[in-house]
């Protein structure tokens, strides 16, 4: 009985509240870019500055907002920059998002653009990887596991899995000011784990771009940042010029394809709709291991630049975000039961625990509820720690 009461409330408080859930991001609770060109710029940040002041300057590029007439603006045209390989910007809603069997469950917008001489293989495409991750410890902050929304080069014989790279800070005393075509070549040294035969080489400054290129509130003198790499995906078509073009690839990654939607302006004019970035399902996730996740919803989500190339006057490959929607923000989440109540009596107690061990020495699991404490579709000794953590208060 009490279980079911229990079902009914939590019912009850997510039918009274989705109507006000606003579709716009609402939230950034992190951002680091790696170097590049647009960092210090895209937002703009021109004195040393707090890491909490940047993420309040951050939201206000990215976050929606609504006016007084009550209509809900969720993208204002504004990008951030997320810098070469790695650089990351974690952010969230005033709500789960929702996985819709089927459906896109979230679109992120960026700035990739289409070229007039090469207007259906692409133009700007410089991807970023999408990840997302459910409050398991319900303590409001992104500290659970994360799992990538697998796109379509996932399995690409050249992507690469736990690709590693670490920038060095320059001595920007060393770096004097540029006139109109002239670079420092050798401005922020990097290293990386690479399977190819390039592991280190050097991120560029440009005459365009001469503000310093590392993150001013970033303490050390290293950043390192590990993911998964995309491959290259430029080609020069010119051998005595710089006629760079960015190819699309077909799905699953920001500032990939151009955009459209919820009034952000298109950078796509000859693209049919079926060639444009549809957005992302929360069904796409995988674990480390590349294994499928089952995830009901999500509230976290991750985007960081996943390639690391140069492209002559172009610069490194970087990321842009210019902000996020829920695609579906009245959908309503099947309800849960306690973190922690695997045997859904309402408590969390010992006998959570004991119904965890019967089940995996037993293989019979007739007694859990919810069982799958951490969401990865699987119950493990991993689903155990976490119970047996809620149960001392850690």
């Amino acid at each position: 009985m009490r279980r079911t009461l229990l079902t009914l409330f939590l019912l009850a408080l997510a039918v009274a509240a989705f109507a006000q859930n606003k579709p716009y991001i609402t939230k950034v609770y992190d951002f680091m870019p790696a170097p590049g060109q647009f960092t210090n710029e895209l937002p703009m940040v021109d004195e040393p500055i707090t890491k909490d002041s940047v993420l309040t300057l951050v939201e206000g590029y990215i976050c929606g907002y609504t006016k007084p007439d009550g209509t809900d603006v969720a993208v204002d045209q504004r990008q951030i920059s997320l810098g070469a390989f790695g650089g990351y910007v974690v952010f969230g809603f005033d709500h789960p998002v929702v996985n819709v069997t089927g459906e896109y469950d979230l679109q992120i917008f960026g700035n990739a653009m289409q070229t007039n001489q090469r207007p259906l293989l692409g133009g700007s495409s410089e991807s970023g990887i999408v990840m997302v991750s459910r409050d398991v410890n319900g303590n409001g902050v992104p500290d659970d596991p994360w799992y990538e929304l697998a796109g379509s080069e996932h399995n690409h014989p050249k992507t690469q899995k736990h690709f590693t790279v670490t920038y060095y800070k320059p001595d920007e005393s060393q770096f004097g000011p540029l006139k109109m075509g002239q670079y420092h070549d050798q401005y922020v040294r990097w290293t990386s784990n690479s399977v190819d035969s390039i592991q280190e080489g050097y991120l560029r400054k440009n005459f365009w771009h001469q503000q310093s290129y590392w993150p001013m509130w970033a303490e050390g003198d290293t950043l390192t940042f590990e993911g998964t790499k995309l491959r290259g995906n430029a080609q020069n078509f010119s051998a005595t010029a710089d006629d760079w073009h960015l190819y699309f690839f077909d799905w699953g990654y920001v500032d990939n394809r151009p955009d459209e939607g919820y009034g952000y302006k298109t950078n796509a004019a000859n693209l049919a709709a079926e060639e444009l970035n549809k957005g992302f399902k929360i069904e796409w996730a995988v674990d480390d291991n590349g294994n499928p996740v089952n995830l009901k919803k999500i509230d976290f989500v991750k985007v960081y630049s996943a390639m690391l190339q140069d492209c002559g006057w172009l610069g490194e490959t970087s990321t842009e975000v210019a902000g996020a929607v829920d695609l579906h923000p009245e959908a309503v989440p099947e309800p849960e039961v306690v973190p922690g109540d695997v045997n859904g009596d309402g408590f969390v107690t010992s006998a959570d625990v004991t119904a965890l061990y019967n089940w995996l020495l037993s293989d019979d699991n007739s007694a859990l509820v919810n069982g799958d404490q951490d969401g990865d579709g699987n119950i493990t000794a991993g689903d155990v720690t976490m119970v047996y953590n809620i149960l001392l208060g850690s």
